[in-house]
């Protein structure tokens, strides 16, 4: 796979790691039916900068739960953009819980990524990012993972463009959970794409976010 011109101001010396992941991707990825085989040529763009564009986002050693992680995305991606962050991929399905498990070992990640054969709001824990890529609508999704972020935690759900969309339909959800949305655009390198983000958090949070790479 030809890597692309932003991976290496993205990734720095992961460049590596990424292309072993995206080599996973493209075969067992969809030979497991993970990925779609038409998305191995607009991989590096449609998925794992798409991803990486997240790294801004997150303060310097956040524990991060991908929730419905699927294939690893955004939180492989995002581990390995961000070598700081500790991630736990939640995934319920056994095929891709078991997918998911050989990557993270096969990429040598199992120090700081671990995998949880769970759905999100089974699990008794508190992070202070949770991610989710095209999982539920946003009400749905704060539903389920509002326990996880807690009261000074927050959620980073990418949504394209239905993203202001999902924001005004989950207005009532935000009220009842005193939650403040908001929608923010981001990018993995300069010329790239815009990743359109919901960053969710209770009423009165303030963190400062790092880019730590």
């Amino acid at each position: 796979m030809k890597v692309h011109p932003a991976a290496a101001l993205v990734f720095g010396d992961q460049l590596e790691t990424i292309s072993r992941y995206i080599d996973i991707l493209t075969s067992r990825g969809i030979d497991w039916g993970l990925l779609g085989p038409r998305e191995a040529e607009r991989i590096w763009e449609r998925h794992i900068l798409n991803c990486a564009a997240l790294a801004s986002l997150p303060m310097i050693g956040a524990r991060v739960a991908d929730v419905g992680s699927g294939a690893g995305l955004p939180g492989i991606p995002l581990a390995i953009a961000r070598p700081d962050l500790s991630v736990v991929l939640m995934e319920p399905l056994l095929r891709r819980s078991s997918f998911l498990s050989e990557a993270v070992e096969e990429l040598g990640l199992g120090d700081r990524v671990s995998v949880a054969r769970a759905r999100a709001e089974d699990v008794e824990d508190d992070f202070d990012v949770v991610t989710a890529r095209a999982v539920a609508p946003l009400g749905k999704l704060i539903g389920w993972t509002r326990p996880l972020f807690g009261s000074s935690g927050e959620l980073l759900a990418m949504k394209g463009s239905s993203a202001h969309a999902e924001v005004a339909d989950a207005a009532k959800v935000l009220r009842k959970g005193s939650l403040s949305a908001e929608v923010l655009e981001v990018r993995a390198a300069t010329g790239l794409d815009a990743t359109f983000v919901v960053r969710v958090r209770g009423v009165g949070v303030s963190r400062e976010t790092h880019g730590g790479h």
